[in-house]
């Protein structure tokens, strides 16, 4: 099951920086009265928000084991 989170994980980050990339090309190429980078861009929050609830569930169900940083002891 862990293999299948972090598959799905790197999954909706791709599919993230691809809907990135689509708006900037829209944005760049299309006419200023275009949605296509509105809606683009919608997608994008929607994954991210995705991406979010998924990475939340997956340590609540404890398929993810998240790690603090090291901690370094004062001298």
């Amino acid at each position: 099951m862990i293999i299948i989170i972090n598959i799905l994980i790197g999954v909706v980050m791709l599919a993230i920086l691809v809907s990135l990339f689509r708006s900037l090309y829209f944005l760049t190429t299309e006419k200023s009265d275009s949605k296509k980078t509105v809606n683009s861009l919608s997608w994008r929050i929607g994954l991210s928000i995705g991406l979010f609830i998924l990475i939340v569930t997956g340590i609540l169900l404890g398929w993810i084991e998240p790690h603090g940083l090291p901690t370094i002891m004062p001298e």
